[in-house]
């Protein structure tokens, strides 16, 4: 009788494994902006730079891609409805949706982590401001109410706060508010030009491009705006960081291409720590925008199958 159950057991955790397996082959891609066909249209390509792909394919400007938590939709902004509005796709390209429909500008989408929530910047209310609406575009609303301008925000990784850029003290600078809007605070504190602020997956810090140092380079600070530190530090511009699923990289646009027209715009990635740069894109046309897609998946299932392994190990004994 030993004999037959060893193996059902075996034929269980093959099962197991086999029904799983798939669920576990989910890999990081990075979108990102390119004019190489004429005019700005979304891109894929994967975490090494392989495999570059157009999504988009119309004759006017899409921009600002920002992934889905499950990385079956990207948003992003785009013209072609005559002025900037905020769109969704499928992931691998498609017919997009226009979500804001409004006449006003719309721009710089981020999707809230658990993928029910889209904030956004918008002119509607005749200064630029944060606004947030579902993801189906329904009960949009205003966040900041403030009259000095605020744009640029990024999604915390647990959705309780949202960083922007507001030009409300002497400079842009990088704020943080709670997702209703309340408790709005500044993190930055400086007197120069800091924008572009991206969340780290972990939670712990934010990385965002500044010209503090003289250049326009990517610098990063803890969530609560302590321990600021530059981590580019070259003559060219750095700008737009995204951080990498696991919180080690960080890739971003800088100018240190090469065309036969002068330096074009090209996406980096680098260490969270500033070292190994290395260029991604390889291209003479001007490459930006990147955002490197969290695949959830990746990690969640592998956890189920050890937590299944582990209950099949405790009814063997």
């Amino acid at each position: 009788m030993r004999w037959r159950y060893n193996l059902v057991y075996l034929i269980l955790i093959d099962v197991v494994v086999l029904c799983l397996m798939p669920l576990t082959v989910v890999h990081a891609q990075i979108a990102f902006v390119s004019d190489r066909n004429g005019n700005r249209e979304i891109y894929v390509m994967d975490a090494d730079g392989g495999k570059q792909r157009r999504l988009t394919n119309n004759r006017h400007d899409d921009y600002s891609p920002s992934w889905s938590r499950d990385g079956k939709r990207i948003v992003f902004g785009s013209t072609r409805d005559g002025n900037p509005e905020i769109y969704v796709m499928a992931a691998n390209g498609g017919k997009p949706k226009n979500l804001t429909n409004n006449r006003h500008d719309d721009y710089a989408p981020s999707w809230s982590r658990d993928g029910k929530h889209i904030v956004f910047g918008s002119k509607r209310d005749g200064n630029p401001e944060i606004y947030v609406m579902d993801a189906d575009g329904s009960n949009q609303r205003n966040l900041t109410n403030n009259p000095a301008n605020d744009k640029d925000p990024s999604w915390s990784p647990d959705g309780k706060q949202i960083a922007f850029v507001s030009v409300r003290g002497e400079g842009l600078e990088i704020y943080v508010m709670d997702a209703d809007g309340g408790n709005q605070r500044n993190l930055s504190n400086n007197a120069f030009h800091d924008e572009n602020p991206s969340w780290s997956p972990d939670g712990e810090q934010i990385a965002f491009d500044s010209v503090r140092g003289g250049g326009l380079d990517i610098y990063v600070m803890d969530a609560d705006g302590g321990n600021q530190r530059r981590l580019s530090d070259n003559p060219f511009k750095d700008m737009n960081p995204s951080w990498s699923p696991d919180s080690k990289q960080i890739v971003f646009t800088s100018s240190e291409g090469k065309n036969f027209a002068g330096r074009n715009f090209e996406i980096y990635v680098m260490d969270a720590d500033g070292g190994n740069e290395r260029n991604l894109t390889n291209s003479r046309s001007h490459d930006t925008d990147a955002a490197w897609y969290n695949p959830v998946l990746a990690v969640a299932p592998t956890g189920k199958m050890l937590a299944m392994w582990g209950w099949l190990k405790q009814v063997e004994r």
